[in-house]
């Protein structure tokens, strides 16, 4: 019986992060347009953006090989998986063992590589220029989040995002400047890896400043939803990874109670929206920069998290 609880909510939780993420998109997108004084769009219109494009004909055209079809479901089975992997309202599921931050790295690395090659498939210019900048902003996040995990890997003993999260919420860890460091800069990293303000400017389509929108502009109907899904997993990911270690307040330990785990589930629910309503009021108040800048805006949370790091390991030492 305890098997049959811990299963279903192992699949509660692999449902919950994509039944969340074109809510958190429309939140997003809703906070934006109140705080530009617009009425925007429904909280529901991503899910019926959605809809609409899965109901429609794929056109792919001829010069087009077989990865072009086949990477839209790659990417979205890796985000996804890797998404599920996050602890969101409970530690110590029933796949928790691999719930390591090395393998969530490597999950997106992998949709990341898939992506990019699929925008040099059809051979198009903005398909080739929206790759060559992704690669350039992954060879610089990627190295960014290995230093971040590199510092929680110190503080917890551990790079298990159960074995992290549940010492993040014993409040054994306290306020440290590490933890500051490694905060920002995973908050840095969330922003360039799912291309938004300052980084990228998902809404527009303009061929000087876009990054994401270039490498999938050759996608249309079922395939150019399961791509838009997959970007909406990624920033719900990422928010839940914050979550997760930064914000774990609500978060059921392991071989808690039913009632714990439906309130954790509550808790995160909350928890995200907040953060979409955060992330919104972060964009309109701040300006898209230049993509030659971006380079230096992402190494800044490489040298955070080489600091925080230092900084711990100099800390030990002494002692």
């Amino acid at each position: 019986m305890a098997m049959i609880v811990d299963l279903v909510f192992q699949l509660l939780q692999m449902t919950l992060v994509i039944a969340v993420a074109p809510l958190l998109t429309g939140v997003v997108r809703a906070t934006k347009a109140r705080l530009t004084r617009r009425r925007g769009p429904p909280l529901v219109q991503p899910y019926r953006d959605l809809v609409r494009l899965a109901r429609k004909e794929a056109i792919v055209t001829d010069s087009a090989s077989w990865l072009f079809r086949f990477v839209p479901y790659l990417v979205f089975a890796a985000t996804w998986v890797a998404a599920a992997l996050v602890p969101t309202f409970a530690t110590g599921l029933l796949f928790s063992w691999s719930a390591d931050l090395i393998v969530i790295i490597a999950l997106l690395g992998a949709a990341r590589f898939f992506l990019a090659l699929a925008g040099l498939d059809v051979g198009t210019s903005f398909g080739g220029l929206g790759s060559s900048r992704e690669a350039l902003f992954g060879a610089l996040a990627e190295p960014a989040m290995i230093v971040i995990v590199f510092s929680l890997a110190l503080i917890a003993g551990s790079t298990q995002l159960s074995t992290v999260a549940a010492y993040m919420a014993s409040g054994v860890a306290g306020l440290r400047v590490t933890l500051g460091m490694a905060l920002v800069a995973l908050i840095i990293v969330a922003l360039a890896e799912n291309g938004r303000i300052p980084v990228d400017n998902p809404a527009t389509h303009l061929e000087l400043t876009m990054v994401h929108e270039a490498m999938i502009l050759e996608y249309s109907g079922r395939h150019l939803a399961v791509i838009e899904l997959a970007a909406m997993l990624k920033l719900a990911l990422y928010i839940s990874l914050i979550i997760c270690v930064f914000v774990p307040w609500g978060l059921a330990i392991a071989d808690a109670s039913v009632a714990d785990r439906i309130f954790g589930a509550i808790a995160y629910v909350v928890k995200l929206l907040a953060a979409g309503v955060a992330l919104g009021v972060f964009e309109t108040s701040i300006a898209k920069m230049r993509v030659f800048r971006v380079p230096d805006f992402v190494g800044a949370a490489l040298m955070l998290g080489f600091l925080g790091a230092l900084l711990l390991f100099v800390s030990r030492t002494l002692k």
